[in-house]
């Protein structure tokens, strides 16, 4: 009696614990669908979200964001090797791709839920780098890239005796051995600014301009293979990074790290290589001291492009399909046109009364070709012959891919 007694309640607790644990928060009662978005920075989604709850009254949507993109990446590092905790759909940095381009299990293949239609949507470029090398999975459908350019400061400019108008400036530098150079004219005139915030952005664009002249990669060849050590892209642009070092031209700092956040509000540096995606942060950080100061000009070297992020669907969601409509939803043209109204991918929310405006840039930093309209404002007025291009879905970098 006691044994059968015993059974009974064993059974009604571990019916009860099934129960509970069977649900997990992401669907209600009623059929309702909680789909869990994991992005980093400011990807400017609130009102999209919005749009797609409007259009699909069973779905629900929560963003988790993690502001820094070194925070966000032991976050997803951690969720896909367990094999748990991450979003229904996940944002994936190009430097963070890569590893998962080498692990597609983990991701639903969007192949299966319509994607092979959107390529169109996409340059080849873009696109090709959400797909497995054998073409049989989509594990990725871009969102963004970053269009390249120099982030200089007119009032230090001015100082030092050079231009300050960004047509004249870009005439300044069309290598990088013209940017050391003057460079090392200006740091001899001040000496309580660097020239540059530090070698780490050179470092990164320059492999990007020689990989894309080049063979087509950096450190990886087109089998995966570790190659850093033997690619002359790689080596150019080490060289060309020490170079700066050498001469004592940098302050030494990386991006988005407190400390060139701070230098942002004082006259540390005079110029910083800013894909599209950085003019947001760089407005953000240096705030009132900031205004009216920064300008924008070409990158030494040619265009080029420095990130971009895809958005993939974690095959541990259990709400596939969902979870994929979504997706393509985000990185639809359509949605890239609205997410472009309210803000670039990377600016602060409010905009600031009374400032001058940011130029454009010379392509767009979202998917999309109208997008572009709205590239980062702030700054000053741009020229004529530095106002943006409009061109297709990510528009495409010249050989930087």
């Amino acid at each position: 009696m006691r044994r059968g007694l015993s059974t009974a309640v064993a059974a009604l607790l571990v019916g009860g614990l099934a129960v509970a644990c069977g649900d997990d928060g992401d669907s209600g009662g009623d059929g309702t669908v909680e789909l869990t978005v994991d992005v980093f920075g400011e990807p400017g989604y609130e009102e999209l979200y919005k749009q797609y709850e409007a259009s699909h009254p069973n779905v629900k949507i929560k963003q988790r964001k993690v502001s820094s993109l070194d925070d966000f990446k032991p976050r997803i590092q951690q969720w896909m090797a367990t094999g748990s905790g991450a979003g229904d759909v996940v944002m994936l940095e190009e430097g963070i791709l890569p590893l998962y381009m080498q692990q597609p299990d983990k991701f639903v293949n969007l192949f299966d839920h319509g994607g092979k239609e959107l390529e169109q949507n996409f340059v080849s470029w873009k696109w090709q780098a959400g797909v497995t090398p054998d073409g049989k999975q989509l594990v990725g459908l871009g969102t963004d890239v970053g269009a390249l350019a120099m982030c200089y400061r007119t009032d230090l400019f001015e100082k030092a005796g050079l231009p300050t108008e960004r047509d004249e400036v870009s005439k300044l530098w069309p290598t990088w051995d013209e940017y050391l150079k003057v460079g090392q004219d200006f740091q001899s005139k001040m000496k309580d600014s660097k020239w540059l915030d530090g070698p780490t952005a050179v470092w990164r664009v320059t492999v990007l301009q020689q990989a894309g002249a080049g063979p087509g990669y950096s450190y990886f060849d087109k089998s995966n293979k570790l190659v850093f050590d033997s690619n002359p892209a790689v080596k150019s642009s080490f060289d060309t990074a020490l170079k700066f070092e050498q001469n004592k031209l940098t302050a030494d700092m990386s991006i988005f790290t407190p400390p060139w956040q701070t230098a942002l509000k004082r006259d540390t540096f005079a110029t910083v290589p800013c894909p599209s995606w950085m003019l947001g942060g760089i407005k953000e950080f240096s705030g009132d001291y900031g205004k009216g100061k920064w300008d924008v000009a070409s990158v030494p070297g040619g265009s080029g492009y420095w990130g971009g992020s895809w958005l993939a669907v974690p095959k541990q969601t259990d709400h596939a399909k969902e979870a994929a409509e979504l997706a393509k939803f985000l990185t639809s043209p359509e949605g890239q046109v609205a997410r472009s109204r309210p803000r670039t991918s990377s600016r602060p929310r409010r905009r600031p009364r009374r400032t001058r405006r940011w130029p454009r840039p010379r392509t767009s930093t979202s998917t999309t070709r109208r997008s572009v309209r709205s590239s980062a404002r702030w700054w000053r007025r741009p020229s004529p012959s530095t106002s943006a291009r409009r061109t297709r879905t990510c528009a495409r970098p010249s050989r930087t891919s």
